[in-house]
């Protein structure tokens, strides 16, 4: 079966939880390689860490460059408008890797995801839609796309959900975060909203937040 390439950062010992890790649009796994080591996890956690780099696609906005994403954004606006046959082969994609941790020994209630941007999109409904129970969801500056094809599974409705955002971001609005906020608690999911002093990107005391709801439920 045909797998997306990652990056896997592996801890000293046997791992016994996984984070799997979405970049935005246009990078790759390696973007948040770096952050990775300053979440400063106690190694004792033997959290596996596993940053996929998406396939590459022209994408539309972007006057049809090919580059890495997710899915295809066809227009952006208060509501975004992107290639919802894309996300549904991504989540996919995602699925499999949840899969493969499963079958290397890591059970399901020990994965968490996280997303970045586009990666967060992906990240909130392969979780939200996954048919096994989850750690937990990271939505990093990033928004949520409300296709209809996407089915939420309910043996996740009690699943941890952060979101983090930036209120200066000029790429994902905060307004867009806050609708995901709005649109995941109507839900009845039990999640939680934060922002910081910052743009489209992250910072030092974001990246202790992220380390700490990490730990919270992989603990």
């Amino acid at each position: 079966m045909s797998m997306l390439s990652c990056l896997e950062i592996e801890p000293l010992q046997a791992a016994n939880s996984s984070v799997i890790w979405l970049h935005g649009l246009g990078a790759n796994g390696h973007d948040f390689e770096p952050i990775v080591q300053e979440l400063a996890i106690p190694k004792s956690m033997a959290i596996r860490f596993i940053l996929p780099h998406s396939n590459e696609i022209p994408v539309t906005v972007n006057g049809g460059v090919v580059m890495p994403a997710w899915y295809d954004i066809l227009e952006i606006g208060a509501s975004r408008k992107i290639n919802e046959a894309d996300l549904v082969a991504s989540v996919a994609e995602i699925h499999k890797l949840i899969r493969r941790e499963q079958e290397r020994g890591i059970a399901s209630e020990r994965i968490l995801i996280a997303g970045f941007s586009q990666g967060g999109a992906i990240a909130y409904h392969a979780a939200l839609s996954y048919p096994e129970k989850l750690a937990g969801i990271l939505g990093l500056s990033t928004y949520y796309p409300k296709p209809a094809i996407i089915e939420r599974q309910r043996v996740n409705e009690q699943i941890p959900i952060q979101i983090y955002h930036g209120t200066h971001d000029s790429m994902v609005l905060e307004s867009l975060g806050k609708e995901a906020y709005q649109a995941l608690s109507d839900f009845g999911y039990p999640v939680q909203y934060k922002n910081y002093p910052m743009d489209h990107e992250v910072c030092q005391t974001e990246i202790a937040d992220i380390s700490l709801f990490i730990q919270k439920n992989l603990i």
